[in-house]
């Protein structure tokens, strides 16, 4: 690998970078996600990197039902709760409306007014995808961010396009008829680097830092930006509210959960690996949702992740040379 791909997350100046974090709460205590919930915390690490001129559509989903329990809030900054499939298309909306507020001098043109969208990966990957792409395609100026716990978790933890090969869910039940989650989860990430969104990420709040840094990067640039962030769900997963900032970190460790980002066609992974990715196995155990598993459905498993990884090496090498 050339000697000039920095791996941001593995910065020295990280170890003072948490002093330059914004102090101030846009998503405050009172909600009420389960104990453990990655995606809660996920969304106070996001709102670290963005200021009071940040509009938030969120889509029906768990961060929103947690979020905004009538006549409550936790959110300190405007926001729209919108339908399930139509959070980039409301975002597309408001992007235009402060467009046209600025050209008509009734918002200040010199201001950056950032439009982030959230959806889970039901409402993204599946129900409102159709909306996202046509955000991307349409070039709006705005950040979308998926929290991925990778099934329908509010609503009763079905299976999603977003779900794991093999994960036991109440519609792909783990059974003497099936395994499980048949096919391997749909790569978002990639679906919007294909759109050519200036820049996309993944990104994890077992790394908090990175998980920043990335949303301040997506706000700022001029131009369509997609987020994906691992969620660790202990209530669909059947883990340790305590494990989830350990599995988030075991997910980017054994590749399972790569963190990268692609700033303009340009990859580059976050995450050095001086060892290698750890087996999948490390991951696996400790979720009731993958105890299922035969050996070689974890063998399969082992070797998508591998190759994914390998395809992210490749990519980086050869988009940093040009």
């Amino acid at each position: 690998m050339s000697a000039e791909v920095k791996r941001p997350i593995e910065s020295a100046l990280n170890v003072f970078a948490y002093r330059l974090v914004e102090k101030e709460e846009f998503f405050t205590r009172g909600h009420r996600a389960c104990q453990g919930c990655a995606a809660a915390l996920g969304l106070r690490h996001i709102f670290k990197a963005v200021d009071k001129d940040t509009i938030v559509i969120n889509a029906t989903g768990c961060m929103e039902i947690v979020s905004s329990p009538y006549p409550f809030t936790s959110w300190a900054l405007p926001w729209l709760h919108v339908a399930f499939e139509n959070a980039a298309a409301v975002a597309s909306g408001v992007e235009a409306a402060v467009k046209a507020l600025q050209r008509k001098g009734r918002l200040d043109p010199s201001k950056k007014i950032k439009v982030i969208a959230l959806g889970g990966d039901g409402g993204t990957a599946d129900i409102g995808l159709q909306a996202l792409s046509g955000a991307l395609i349409r070039r709006h100026n705005f950040t979308y961010i998926c929290y991925d716990n990778e099934a329908y978790m509010n609503t009763g933890v079905q299976g999603s396009s977003a779900t794991p090969l093999g994960a036991s869910t109440t519609t792909t039940p783990a059974g003497k008829v099936s395994f499980g989650q048949g096919y391997w989860k749909k790569n978002l990430a990639e679906i919007a680097v294909a759109h050519k969104a200036d820049y996309v990420a993944t990104a994890c709040p077992s790394y908090p830092l990175d998980l920043i840094r990335k949303v301040k990067r997506a706000t700022e640039i001029e131009g369509p930006a997609y987020i994906h962030m691992f969620a660790v769900c202990p209530t669909g997963w059947g883990t340790d509210p305590a494990y989830s900032v350990r599995l988030g970190r075991l997910a980017a460790e054994t590749g399972v959960f790569p963190l990268y980002e692609v700033d303009h066609g340009k990859y580059r992974l976050s995450l050095d690996l001086p060892q290698g990715l750890r087996p999948v196995t490390d991951y696996l155990k400790g979720q009731r949702r993958f105890r299922h598993l035969p050996q070689e459905v974890i063998d399969e498993f082992q070797e998508m992740v591998t190759r994914e990884y390998e395809r992210l090496k490749k990519m980086e090498r050869l988009t940093q040379e040009l």
